[in-house]
């Protein structure tokens, strides 16, 4: 199993500091960067082929990667014209996608439980699996996830207004592929940039996977653990104030507790997508 980190992107929505400006995998919440804690939930997983897709000021994760001094060194894959879109930035990583194995596809810029992890690898057999947060804030930002009976058959922002389905949830955007529904995926990216829609959200590719139905998918439910994708500013303080302190001492090292969450996990509903 390797793992494929998406991290080419500005980030502009963040708004920095233009002299502090940070690719978003290299942002510290309790002394560690979203990068390191990626790595170490990977590590203590049993995965150790990293791939890091990257682009915007892909030095400063070079610089991070030397300081860690982290064994086996992660592969770095360029997307020089990453201001496109991410599909472009997956297309860059098809030669990972396509060569064999199972695939993580995950995006950098979440500070997560390491039960999320867990519930992503879980399991010996191959699959290809989607995590959904059924506890999510209603809004135009969270990548709607939608399942009907137990199939997902929806991945988008917008939704159809007559889409019937099961159960709606938030994506976390981390989802695994064996090996044919990655060559699957990476075939549709390829389309995708082949038809000039380069500049499209790879969810966009993901969704079309599911819908065509060629490959069968596992829904995971997350729902209860907490976790936050950082595309604001105040997602910065709220994954510092809220979703940092309900992570466990040493995530990333200890042993994987795959109990299911229960309706007395602690949670914390904001407008600003705290998981």
């Amino acid at each position: 199993m390797r793992a494929i980190i998406l991290a080419a992107g500005r980030g502009v929505r963040l708004k920095q500091a233009a002299d502090e400006e940070l690719p978003k995998c290299l942002l510290p919440f309790g002394g560690m960067t979203l990068l390191e804690r990626h790595l170490r939930l990977l590590r203590a997983a049993g995965v150790e082929e990293v791939v890091l897709a990257l682009g915007w000021r892909h030095e400063l994760v070079a610089a991070e990667l030397d300081r860690l001094a982290w064994r086996p060194r992660p592969q770095i894959v360029l997307n020089p014209r990453y201001e496109l879109g991410s599909v472009l930035t997956v297309h860059t990583t098809r030669e990972a996608m396509t060569r064999g194995g199972e695939v993580l596809l995950m995006d950098a810029d979440v500070l997560y439980h390491d039960q999320i992890m867990a519930a992503l690898v879980a399991g010996a057999k191959p699959v290809n699996r989607v995590l959904i947060d059924r506890d999510f804030e209603a809004g135009d930002e969270p990548v709607k996830l939608c399942v009907r009976a137990g199939v997902p058959i929806e991945l988008r922002k917008q939704l159809a207004p007559d889409l019937e389905y099961d159960t709606i949830g938030e994506s976390v955007g981390f989802f695994r592929f064996d090996a044919p529904g990655a060559r699957r995926l990476a075939a549709i990216v390829s389309d995708y940039v082949g038809s000039e829609r380069a500049n499209m959200p790879h969810e966009e590719a993901v969704r079309d996977l599911f819908r065509e139905g060629s490959q069968a998918v596992e829904v995971a439910d997350v729902s209860g653990l907490p976790w936050i994708e950082i595309d604001f500013p105040n997602d910065v303080s709220r994954a510092a104030q809220e979703v940092l302190p309900q992570l466990r001492p040493g995530t990333g090292l200890d042993l994987f507790d795959i109990r299911r969450p229960t309706a007395t996990d602690p949670r914390k509903k904001t407008e600003s997508n705290v998981k």
